[in-house]
């Protein structure tokens, strides 16, 4: 006996939703899987429940340019709660130190520069990171929280924006793999009275941005109009016009050479043919060389 084929539909496009608290992320994706009954969804970089803002989701096709958003730079805005240091980092973890000890403005200020440049940062126990196969916070929630080695990390900005006796108030301009709740820890414990973040709300993950969000309530009531081209992830990666020929070749997985005076440089690059994106892979040596191809109508 054959089985049932699927009843979801072909859905190719991004949706920026502004994901409310207490929502994980995975769980918000698949709302709206449901809501536009996609048969593929995926998400461009992890919220925490805790954290709102832009959560960009991506629809069928669009899942293949999921690399490209989420490896760019993002901003947050955020409160850092004086006085406590928890174990995951956020007002949701158990408390670990105390101090009585709150800083001052200028003390702030003074100890920001360390935090910004390209600098080493330890991520979060509880984190996504996979130790030996497993997600760092589900061993934090066995009861075994791992030691994560420091890594890379460049925070272009970090801005104190206001301040009250046991809270402050930043912006973070900031690239891949950051973890803001590293920056309370690690400012708590150089202004010597621990911190941990108590709020969090994220403004712009790569070429979306904060204005581009719609919620779930006016998702509900007209999906449609917030679906935007599967194109619309792929505005910070430099786009090669094609003719019908150059796209068929491209969608035959094979590479074309490029001419001319505008051509990029090496490099990750997108091929279009009538405004549709065709391929995306990279420039070498005055060829695109395709790495996903996709199954769009012209």
């Amino acid at each position: 006996m054959n089985a049932p084929r699927s009843q979801r539909t072909e859905v190719n496009g991004w949706v920026i939703l502004d994901k409310p608290t207490g929502m994980t992320s995975t769980y918000a994706v698949g709302r709206l899987k449901r809501l536009f009954n996609a048969k593929k969804a995926g998400h461009a970089g992890t919220l925490d429940p805790l954290a709102t803002g832009i959560l960009p989701v991506a629809f069928g096709e669009a899942t293949k340019t999921v690399p490209f958003v989420q490896d760019g730079e993002k901003t947050y805005r955020f409160t850092i709660a004086w006085g406590a240091q928890t174990d995951s980092d956020d007002v949701d973890g158990e408390v670990i130190a105390r101090s009585e000890l709150r800083p001052e403005v200028a003390a702030i200020h003074a100890a920001l520069p360390q935090f910004m440049g390209n600098i080493l940062q330890r991520p979060p126990s509880f984190s996504a990171i996979k130790v030996a196969g497993e997600r760092a916070y589900d061993l934090a929630r066995d009861g075994a929280p791992p030691d994560l080695e420091p890594r890379p990390v460049t925070i272009h900005s970090l801005t104190l924006v206001a301040a009250d006796a046991d809270h402050a108030h930043f912006e973070a301009h900031c690239g891949k793999g950051t973890y803001v709740r590293a920056v309370a820890r690690d400012l708590g414990q150089a202004l010597g009275c621990y911190g941990h973040v108590s709020a969090l709300r994220r403004t712009r993950v790569g070429p979306f941005i904060e204005s581009e969000a719609v919620t779930l309530p006016q998702l509900s009531e007209a999906p449609a109009e917030a679906l935007l081209r599967v194109e619309a992830g792929l505005t910070e990666v430099p786009q090669i016009p094609v003719d019908r020929a150059l796209a068929a070749r491209l969608r035959r997985g094979q590479s074309i050479l490029l001419r001319g005076r505008d051509t990029p440089m090496d490099g990750p690059a997108f091929a279009s043919c009538c405004g549709v994106v065709v391929a995306i892979g990279a420039i070498e040596q005055g060829e695109l060389i395709p790495g996903r191809v996709f199954n769009l109508p012209f």
